[in-house]
């Protein structure tokens, strides 16, 4: 029989316990799904604030694959993401219980293990509206969608047909898109407005949004989350470019996104209805954002109206970079450059947002 000292055994128990303390942890970070409920895989699609590096392998000006971007990533190293860590992509994968990071689709270390677990075709400054896409050269919407099914037959090679329906049929498909559209192209760039009012464009939005969910739908996708505009006119960017000398708020702005989510939301309750079998939900991150916006201290952020990077009042994408350093803390911060929130308020929105629909999408 083994002999242990007193010692050597008190070591193990406490080893043993920070062992068990550890998976507790661990299994209360996670979203608790409905009983008898597996979510397999994350599949996303969308603009900046999903991508997670697909940018970087396309020839476009919009890219983040340099610091500072990633400078609270693993190792501080520049992914493709828009923001200093990770952005919902990986949160969101991450609360359920999938894996760390959802890997881009276009990246050249994908693996075929990767594939039955989901991946990200988000790509940043693309939008519903086709003209958003085309004006700095990024993956449209159309484009993801081919690249979903390229996935399709990829991930049938992997798992068999039978396999690769089932996880289909139960993965969590999430859109965010439309905030570029209005931010960028119809209010920046303009060309729309010779042919639309914000009520026909948000119209166009609506029905482009409409189309891409009935396309996935048709290929085998049921639980699907489409996400709202954000309030653009409080985005530091668009308070630098629109609000005059004292940067103001822009409420023409903050109107048509939510002129653009009312509708957004009705179609989505329209498809969710008509389409059997459909987990079509859409998803408010409107108004919770603005509320950390408009309360930051009550979230633990002192700066609401600025980026940490450089000045933070336009620096984004190529604008931020290693000659436009960021600020000392950028926990103080809301958002990381003048478009993109902070990993840290990305946490609080997902942490927030997901519980609440998790269940309506299952």
């Amino acid at each position: 029989m083994m002999k242990f000292s007193s010692t050597s055994l008190s070591t193990s128990l406490m080893l043993c316990f920070m062992f068990l303390l550890i998976l507790s942890y661990r299994t209360d970070a996670l979203l608790k799904l409905p009983p008898n409920v597996t979510i397999p895989a994350l599949i996303a699609f969308g603009d900046s604030i999903m991508d997670t590096g697909n940018n970087n392998n396309i020839k476009t000006i919009v890219k983040c694959n340099f610091p500072p971007y990633g400078q609270d990533f693993e190792g501080g190293i520049p992914t493709g993401r828009f923001c200093n860590g990770k952005n919902p992509s990986d949160l969101i994968v991450e609360e359920l219980g999938l894996k760390e990071l959802l890997p881009a689709y276009l990246d050249p270390n994908l693996k075929p293990s990767d594939l039955p677990t989901g991946v990200c075709f988000a790509s940043g400054a693309s939008g519903y509206d086709p003209l958003t896409p085309k004006v700095v050269s990024v993956i449209s919407m159309s484009a993801q969608l081919e690249m979903f099914k390229e996935y399709l037959g990829r991930l049938k090679a992997v798992v068999g047909e039978k396999k690769k329906n089932y996880i289909i049929a139960n993965t969590l498909f999430i859109v965010v898109a439309g905030s570029d559209d209005l931010a960028n192209t119809y209010f920046t760039i303009r060309t729309p407005q010779l042919h639309y009012d914000v009520p026909a464009y948000t119209d166009l939005m609506v029905s482009k949004a409409s189309e891409f969910v009935k396309e996935i739908y048709n290929l085998g996708a049921r639980r699907i989350g489409i996400f709202s505009a954000a309030p653009i006119g409080y985005l530091p960017s668009q308070r630098t470019l629109s609000g005059g000398l004292f940067r103001k708020i822009n409420d023409e702005y903050n109107e048509a996104a939510k002129l653009f989510n009312s509708k957004l939301s009705n179609q989505m309750d329209y498809l969710y209805s008509t389409l059997p079998n459909s987990r079509v939900i859409y998803i408010d991150i409107y108004s919770p954002l603005l509320d950390i916006i408009l309360k930051p201290q009550k979230y633990g952020y002192k700066v609401a109206d600025k980026g940490c990077c450089g000045t933070g009042k336009l620096e984004v994408s190529i604008l931020c970079n290693p000659l436009t350093p960021p600020c000392e803390d950028n926990t103080k911060y809301i958002f990381w450059d003048s478009y993109h929130p902070t990993e840290s308020v990305y946490r609080v929105l997902v942490a927030e947002v997901l519980p609440k629909y998790i269940g309506r999408l299952t």
